[in-house]
């Protein structure tokens, strides 16, 4: 029998960054995949990035993960969103090439050290004695482990939906399972059923874009990550249509006919990417909805419809689809569908994404009820990194909601009941300013370094780019400049209020109209390229707000050093509410901050704990005088 450090169940996103993750640190890892051609395959819409999404992407990669330099490479079209809002919403966004993005991972699998890639189906987690020891295969094949990652994504028990019509399958015409959610049932634990969907794919040749409005590529001094070169080739547009009266119409006599309103799906959906038929229902007076038809790569004419994702039946899907400008003569490659799965409730496993039951059985992905490809991979990379952190026998990585995003998206799946798909945004972040996109590298890269996945000149250039930008810093705070003539005149062509008295470059940067090439033309010289002029002016501009949030932070901080310890039993203690003393015994918070975030634990509950804490704490130091 094979055996093996690590053993990771999925390609998928999840998955692969899990296994590199293990790799790298020097375990002899394997992963398994319902088929090889399927590789961090993108069966729903080929993007990354976005929102929230883009923030965990650079996060990843200042970790030492895949996901952001293998985009770079493949992206066909690429825009930084929210360009006119603060920086701690500002999101790139990349198209990909679907079938490249997966074959340039795969050879990154297939070449690393330590890491052996193999195409089968897991059936069976193997326990022994409380911890894991290994899988089991379908055809009956052993692999014996000492840490297994679970990360297989949409593929248990799933069914598709089209309509009045179901059949089992995953996504994209891949096999489904049916072994490992009976397994995991066998070993304690819950299940639970979610719903996806993704829109029609179209033959590009018969779209008339005429109709629609282009949208496209922008030219970004960086991509995702933070070593990439920023690619020079042509982009490919996306374009824009809109749904009409027509569409709804067709849309709300069929109704009936959807899996979802027609009562086949018993899975919950994602409130944030519904499906036309949903947006019908719910918004029944707004008259049109955006659809954007998206390249699914540079050698096919494979496009993507989003905004019409949809269960409805394969003859209206088509009748839908040319009642759309620029599409009334639209040839389908692919139908739409809907997609109903099993997921493990995600307050069954601790923040390190290891079981709570199942010593050395960790779990990520869209098996957590998460949804995206960059949920996906951050809790991959954190499964990796936590499987080699279990065998070193050392304390596992957990990322403060202070710290990342990827902290956020965790600790909002272990601790908070999960009703739905969870999909990251920054509303969900309590510390944007400090979580932007573009100081990921400050953030995390430390960590990276420590745990072997970046290399030391890597984190020195970090270091240095840091350095560099601190020390522009205090130059601007030590740069002066004179009232005069010359001086209000510039400031005023900038719609900018002229100065009375001597101030420094950084009072000046502070003013939201002013930025570096208003310095210039004032006569501050710099060597700074435009990533980094950026990353100067947002620390200047923001620098009360900044100051602000660390404060919040420091709050924030002494709660999570309030340790709950792991042997209470809830029920005994006095005064907190039947509800509180559920879901705290369900959740077991590791701290009195996570406790705090728990539905249905009050701010009295918390009073009643932190009364707890301070009484065990004085009968431990009386105690101790005993002694």
């Amino acid at each position: 029998m094979e055996k093996f450090d690590v053993i990771v169940v999925g390609a998928g996103h999840a998955g692969c960054e899990a296994a590199l993750a293990a790799a790298r640190m020097g375990f002899r890892t394997a992963i398994f995949t319902l088929a090889l051609d399927s590789v961090a395959m993108m069966p729903c819409n080929p993007s990354i990035g976005g929102p929230g999404k883009a923030h965990i992407v650079r996060e990843i990669d200042a970790l030492g993960g895949e996901i952001g330099r293998i985009t770079d490479e493949t992206s066909l079209h690429v825009r930084m969103l929210n360009t006119r809002k603060g920086p701690a919403v500002r999101a790139l966004r990349a198209q990909v090439d679907r079938k490249l993005y997966s074959w340039k991972m795969r050879q990154i699998l297939e070449r690393e050290p330590r890491l052996f890639l193999r195409e089968g189906c897991v059936e069976r987690i193997l326990v022994k004695g409380g911890r894991v020891w290994g899988v089991a295969l379908r055809t009956e094949e052993r692999f014996q482990g000492k840490c297994v990652v679970v990360a297989n994504g949409t593929y248990m028990r799933s069914l598709i939906h089209v309509g009045e019509v179901h059949y089992e399958s995953g996504p994209q015409a891949q096999q489904t399972t049916h072994g490992l959610s009976r397994n995991l049932e066998e070993l304690g634990f819950q299940l639970i059923r979610f719903k996806t969907g993704t829109p029609p794919r179209a033959n590009s040749r018969s779209l008339n874009y005429d109709k629609m409005t282009a949208l496209p590529g922008e030219k970004l001094p960086r991509g995702f990550s933070f070593t990439s070169k920023v690619a020079k080739r042509k982009q490919l547009p996306c374009w824009l249509t809109h749904t009409t009266s027509e569409t709804h119409r067709i849309i709300s006599e069929n109704l009936d006919r959807t899996a979802l309103y027609g009562g086949a799906i018993m899975g919950i959906g994602p409130r944030y990417c519904p499906s036309i038929e949903s947006k019908i229902v719910q918004f029944p007076d707004k008259e049109s909805h955006q659809v954007f038809v998206e390249p699914e790569g540079w050698d096919t004419q494979e496009v993507y419809l989003s905004g019409v994702s949809t269960s409805l039946p394969a003859e209206v899907q088509m009748e839908v689809a040319r009642s759309i400008p620029g599409l009334e003569n639209v040839e389908f490659l692919r139908l739409a569908y809907a997609i109903e799965y099993d997921c493990l409730g995600p307050h069954q496993l601790k923040s390190s994404l290891e079981s709570k039951t199942i010593r050395g059985l960790f779990f990520a992905g869209q098996i957590n009820g998460s949804s995206g490809y960059e949920e996906a991979a951050a809790q991959g990379i954190i499964a990796g990194i936590n499987c080699g952190l279990y065998l070193r026998k050392e304390q596992p990585l957990i990322l403060g909601r202070d710290e990342a995003y990827i902290g956020v998206l965790i600790d909002d799946l272990v601790t908070k009941t999960i009703h739905e798909p969870y999909r990251m945004m920054t509303s969900l972040a309590e510390y944007r300013l400090l979580l932007r996109q573009d100081n990921a590298d400050r953030r995390l890269s430390r960590y990276g370094k420590d745990l072997g996945l970046l290399s030391g000149e890597r984190y020195e250039k970090v270091q240095s780019k840091w350095y560099a930008v601190e020390k522009e810093m205090e130059r601007l705070g030590t740069w002066r400049i004179t009232p005069s003539q010359v001086i209000t005149a510039a400031l005023e062509s900038v719609g900018s209020t002229p100065i009375s008295r001597v101030v420094t470059g950084e009072e000046l940067l502070r003013r939201p109209e002013i930025t570096y090439s208003e310095l210039r033309a004032l006569g501050f010289e710099s060597t700074f390229d435009e990533e980094l002029q950026e990353l100067v002016e947002t620390e200047v501009k923001y620098a009360g707000y900044i100051l602000k949030e660390r404060r919040s932070v420091e709050r924030f901080q002494a709660m999570e050093a309030r340790v709950l310890p792991d042997w209470i039993d809830y029920d005994l203690v006095e005064g907190l509410s039947k509800e509180a003393a559920e879901k705290l015994n369900s959740v077991r918070p590791h701290s009195l901050g996570q406790a705090s975030r728990i539905a249905g634990v009050s701010p009295a509950d918390i009073s009643v704990l932190m009364v707890f804490l301070e009484h065990r704490g004085r009968r431990l130091k009386a105690s101790e005088k005993t002694d």
